[in-house]
């Protein structure tokens, strides 16, 4: 089979359970000819656990739902205004492993940043992006040492993903323009007093279908062969 770039799919506002068990289901169906798929959507009100989660880590929910997921990672929150981007890809196709995987996706992020004129940085050993809260559209880099590696951070992409049969489901996370109220009630990712942030609040004003389209295509890129 000839390799293809991976195909987009908008699934719209959809509920948590049933896409996580569809990309659980497709990811189990695949076979060596399937095409991967990156699904973009928003998910309604809901904190979702990775495997290695601590029930401390959920602070107060407020009547949002807690969903145990067989991802990576901790307790990390979806809603409204969000972009979650789900890349369905078959890893041998690209002759890669985990670790260059989870920087590609990060890359597509920081690219996504880069068209919203925003600078996102990596933290070593704490997956996703973060953006410097005094100066988000500054080019600086971090510099060390930092004894809080999160001081003056706030993070705007959250990571999590699952790969079974050397293929990828699960994701990550960025935030555009949504109500950051419920990331008090836990601690984000599993780091107390953890700030998180969208584009919205650090002053770009951008719509979530943009950010969307911004975001599939950087992974397009990305996870293509």
């Amino acid at each position: 089979m000839t390799a293809m770039a991976a195909a987009l799919r908008r699934l719209g506002t959809v509920d948590y359970v049933p896409t996580a068990a569809a990309m659980r289901t497709f990811s189990e169906a695949r076979t060596a000819d399937t095409p991967d798929e990156i699904w973009l959507c928003e998910h309604p009100p809901v904190y979702t656990q990775g495997l290695a989660g601590k029930a401390e880590h959920v602070l107060a929910a407020h009547g949002i739902p807690i969903v145990q997921t067989n991802r990576g990672g901790q307790v990390t929150y979806h809603g409204p205004g969000q972009v979650v981007a789900y890349p369905l890809i078959d890893l041998r196709r690209l002759d890669i492993y985990v670790k260059e995987y989870v920087y590609r996706i990060e890359q597509a992020v920081l690219r996504t940043l880069e068209y919203f004129g925003v600078t996102g940085h990596r933290v070593a050993g704490a997956p996703g992006i973060y953006v410097n809260l005094d100066d988000p559209f500054g080019h600086a880099a971090l510099t060390g040492p930092r004894v809080d590696p999160f001081e003056g951070l706030g993070k705007i992409a959250a990571l999590g993903v699952k790969v079974s049969r050397h293929c990828t489901y699960h994701g990550v996370a960025l935030n555009v323009a949504m109500d950051l109220q419920p990331f008090a009630g836990i601690n984000p990712c599993g780091h107390k007093g953890l700030r998180t942030v969208d584009l919205s609040t650090i002053g770009v004003q951008a719509s979530i279908d943009e950010a969307a389209e911004v975001l599939g295509r950087q992974l397009g890129r990305g996870l293509s062969p």
